[in-house]
């Protein structure tokens, strides 16, 4: 059976889920955590897939991993557009300038890999135990090329953009930031 719930258990660096949008670099320390756990089903599907067959697991599998990346995932990207990367950019320091720069092309290329990658994903949605065809070599690297483009980011943003954003952020700025975050995804300050 493939749950995204389970998922989550047992992961390295398992942060509290009651981070809210008045901490905005935990929130979105929190939101890489999530994209981990959302790339952990992944490969639990795919194994589940070349194990088992299509099943209903699947399906519910593959919809919560759409789901996430469909509209978590461009929220977030948006928070860091708005909010972190014009910090850094603000610092003038060019070893983050050309980090931020390659951090903003990834968000692009990320964006373009996820349209290949929620094809494959509703192939599985779509399908029943008659219909199912199994992911292919093509299929399979362009998933761990996903995958893998994923961690590198969130490895990067989370060893060097947030803590010197975090640390040139004014609490003023903290705030604004915290309630666009919030506005952004309609809810109540």
């Amino acid at each position: 059976m493939v749950h995204a719930t389970a998922v989550g258990a047992g992961l390295p660096g398992h942060r509290s889920p009651s981070v809210g949008f008045e901490a905005p670099f935990e929130m979105l320390s929190a939101c890489h955590e999530r994209v981990e756990r959302m790339l952990a089903l992944l490969v639990k599907l795919r194994h589940h897939l070349s194990e088992n067959g299509w099943d209903i697991h699947a399906s519910k599998a593959a919809t919560d991993v759409m789901r996430y990346f469909d509209i978590a995932a461009p929220h977030h990207h948006l928070d860091e557009e708005v909010h972190v990367f014009p910090v850094i950019l603000a610092l003038h320091d060019t070893t983050l300038d050309a980090l931020v720069f390659r951090l903003k092309q990834d968000h692009i290329e990320m964006e373009k890999s996820w349209e290949v990658v929620k094809q494959l994903l509703a192939s599985v949605v779509n399908a029943d135990a008659n219909t199912w065809v199994a992911f292919n070599d093509a299929n399979n690297g362009a998933l761990d090329a996903f995958a893998a483009a994923y961690n590198e980011h969130i490895k990067q943003e989370e060893w060097a953009i947030y803590p010197a954003a975090q640390q040139a952020c004014s609490s003023d700025q903290l705030a604004a930031m915290s309630h666009e975050m919030r506005r952004r995804r309609g809810q109540a300050n």
